[in-house]
């Protein structure tokens, strides 16, 4: 390795922690063709680090490929990556798996790029998040002595000593050493273990951590069901089935709908420029491009109140079904949901959010806790992103969309309205009378 156009670079610098050092000094990492600079990693035949640390980018690292067992990059290249290869899983970081595999064939690195599994911890060794990582071997690992000699007996090892066994009659004992595993069998160990499936039958699947009593459930239930099978047959029970519960009837005046509240962030995947076609037509379409379309048809503002309609079917106790047209409003301001009447909350069925907290200050219930008490949450992400650390103790479910391939958007969308329509058959039936 040399550095750029002629230096001599040090023998002692390693590639791994001289591109650490660059990316944790956030310094300009460029290219290099021979002797001239180049803009394209693919053209290169070296990275420049600075201040001036040329490394090619076939230079062996001392990061280990996956079932490696060797510890010199030495004597063994092949199995190790390339500092290119390295550099190019920082480079991609915040790309998709799909986009860092086709970048690595591009750059020539077919079948010697760091796997997508693994790019995560390789970046974060890089950037300093964690200080240490399985595969990198020790920098000092070159040794003469002969292979095959247990780790024990290598030289510069500390003999492990212990007392000495005395029997009647003995002068002297051998020395008992105790074991010491390989550390190469540790790793390789370590390994599988993580690669285990723990296999379940049918039974086992259904078996929780701790013993529960669902007979207080079934009580309660057990006369509903009874009740609504004699008001189906008609018999006894028809003067049960002609005076429903007062509940419902006080809550089931007409024009009752339900509502959906969405976040008013500009950086939320759901804005009011596209939800309609989000969640009627079940195709995302991102909110800066319906944006721009609403402004050439010449809408410069969306709707503050806008209705959803759905075709859903419902099933009787008779088992007759019914295909209605069910409709939603959604909104996203309490200054909108104001327009609904005096308490609208008792309306409101769901809540999507970004994981800002904010949203909720001006509404009924501003604890996130509390609030997905009342509503059904729905927290919506890009299918790569990280998890989100601020929701972990909120109750929402988690509706995931992908950046670019829309034929996933019926899914996505029929997971919401099923994970919707059963929470509202639970918590506010009312809602969803005729």
């Amino acid at each position: 390795m040399t550095t750029h156009r002629g230096a001599v670079m040090d023998t002692s610098t390693d590639p791994l922690l001289a591109l650490r050092q660059a990316i944790k000094a956030r310094a300009k990492i460029t290219y290099a063709a021979g002797s001239e600079d180049t803009s394209s990693l693919a053209s290169a035949t070296h990275i420049v680090l600075p201040p001036a640390l040329s490394i090619s980018k076939s230079a062996s690292t001392r990061l280990r490929r996956p079932g490696a067992s060797s510890t010199n990059p030495a004597t063994n290249p092949q199995e190790f990556f390339s500092f290119e290869a390295v550099y190019l899983a920082w480079l991609l970081r915040e790309s998709s798996g799909a986009e860092y595999m086709k970048q690595a064939r591009e750059n020539g690195l077919a079948v010697g790029f760091v796997s997508v599994t693994e790019r995560k911890n390789v970046v974060d060794w890089l950037e300093g998040k964690i200080t240490d990582l399985d595969d990198i071997v020790s920098m000092n690992n070159e040794s003469t002595t002969p292979p095959g000699t247990p780790p024990q007996l290598k030289s510069g090892s500390a003999l492990p000593t212990t007392p000495l066994i005395s029997k009647a009659g003995d002068t002297s004992s051998p020395l008992k050493r105790r074991y010491l595993a390989d550390p190469a069998d540790i790793e390789v160990v370590k390994k599988i273990k993580q690669n285990e499936i723990e296999l379940q039958d049918r039974t086992t699947v259904l078996r929780g951590v701790k013993p529960n009593n669902f007979l207080t459930v079934r009580s309660t239930y057990t006369e509903k069901l009874k009740k609504l099978k004699e008001a189906g047959k008609g018999g006894a029970s028809t003067a049960l089935a002609s005076t429903p519960d007062p509940k419902l009837q006080a809550r089931k005046p007409k024009n009752l709908y339900p509502i959906i509240m969405i976040s008013s962030s500009p950086t939320a995947l759901v804005t009011m420029h596209n939800v309609k076609r989000f969640l009627q037509e079940a195709v995302f379409e991102p909110s800066q491009d319906a944006r721009a379309r609403a402004l050439a048809d010449g809408n410069a503002k969306p709707e503050d109140l806008i209705p959803i309609y759905r075709k859903r079917t419902t099933i009787d106790t008779s088992g007759r079904e019914t295909e209605i047209n069910a409709r939603y409003y959604v909104v996203d301001s309490t200054e909108a949901l104001a327009k609904f009447g005096a308490d609208p909350w008792d309306r409101v069925v769901c809540v999507m959010t970004t994981g800002q907290a904010w949203q909720f200050r001006s509404y009924k219930w501003s604890e996130p806790k509390t609030l997905f008490h009342h509503v059904k949450g729905i927290y919506v992400s890009w299918t790569n992103d990280p998890p989100n650390t601020k929701i972990k103790d909120w109750n929402v479910t988690e509706l995931k969309i992908d950046q670019h391939r829309r034929h996933v958007d019926k899914s996505v969308v029929a997971h919401f309205w099923k994970t919707l329509d059963t929470w509202t058959t639970t918590n506010k039936p009312w809602l969803l009378q005729g």
